[in-house]
């Protein structure tokens, strides 16, 4: 996955903004408070990532992709969302930002507000290691990591996603992810931001690796971000499953919702929602729901399904 990472730092404009709470949250010195709405409607998000072929910049819109179609810049994203599907929460991709400069960010905050909509939390795919053995190499993860935290607390989102980029030839290393995330994570606490981990990579993120790493930490600010398909790509059903509900033992702001996917192999895969909003039920979490289609198919169509199915478990 191609991503854009190579920010320069915010400004103390930026680090100032950061001290503003966010509207939908009470700030809290010992743990996270985000206000989830009671409403099942109001719990949906829409993830910018499934319409990469759609939103600028154009270096990740696929090569098959009709020069025709519209395009869209990230701060026109959440208008879009809630004119097209009826949703006024989103979930941006780190990699359609155009930068983390003030100016950028006051922008998008103007956008969101013009719109009514909100944030709720931003996938950031980074590319330095945690557990990388240079040490240098985890202090620019972290770097990275509170860049992302600062524009989430100036753009109102309660939490981003990090990612466990892998190190050359390394096996992840429980102890070095521990270390990296705790300074990450009080970064992030100072600044009223949850720091989600998600079962995506089969390797550096799989689900048991990362309820042992959130266990090791041992922090309200750090908490899983479950997907209900991602295990089902690197798994036997049964493992994937089990592996989805140890993460939703371990969640709270955020999950991502997908119906199907496609492994490594190209073989498709289909994910049994039924059981996976059971597991989400049972195991009482009321955060947001994203909306991430992530197979072949028309976004649109596929997501004002998702989001139609989603309707129906929840209620």
């Amino acid at each position: 996955m191609t991503t854009r990472r190579e920010f320069l730092s915010g400004s103390a404009m930026l680090a100032a903004s950061v001290l503003l709470a966010s509207p939908h949250t009470e700030a809290s010195p010992a743990q996270p408070n985000i206000i989830f709405p009671a409403d099942a409607r109001d719990r949906i998000a829409v993830a910018s990532y499934p319409f990469r072929d759609f939103v600028l910049p154009a270096e990740y819109v696929s090569a098959t992709v009709s020069t025709a179609k519209p395009k869209m810049e990230l701060t026109e994203f959440a208008a879009h969302v809630k004119s097209r599907f009826g949703v006024n929460k989103i979930e941006p991709w780190s990699s359609h930002f155009r930068s983390l400069e003030p100016k950028y960010l006051d922008e998008f905050r103007t956008a969101l507000d013009q719109a009514k909509a909100m944030v709720v939390n931003i996938a950031f795919d980074g590319q330095h290691s945690f557990y990388a053995l240079d040490r240098a190499e985890r202090e620019r993860a972290i770097a990275d990591n509170k860049q992302w935290i600062d524009a989430a607390a100036k753009l109102g989102s309660p939490s981003i996603r990090t990612h466990i980029a892998s190190a050359d030839k390394q096996p992840p290393d429980l102890d070095r992810c521990a270390d990296t995330l705790l300074r990450i994570v009080e970064h992030a606490a100072a600044r009223n931001v949850v720091i989600h981990l998600e079962n995506d990579d089969g390797v550096t993120e799989d689900p048991v690796f990362l309820v042992k790493l959130i266990e090791k930490v041992n922090s309200p600010w750090l908490r899983s971000l479950p997907d209900f398909g991602n295990s089902l790509m690197h798994k036997a059903p049964e493992d994937a499953y089990a592996g989805v509900e140890a993460m939703f033992n371990h969640a709270y702001g955020i999950c991502h919702v997908k119906p199907s996917g496609a492994t490594e192999k190209g073989a498709n895969v289909q994910v049994d929602l039924a059981y996976v909003f059971g597991i989400l039920k049972k195991t009482g979490f009321r955060g947001y729901l994203s909306m991430e289609y992530d197979n072949s198919g028309d976004p649109y169509k596929e997501t004002e399904e998702l989001i139609a199915k989603t309707m129906r478990f929840l209620t």
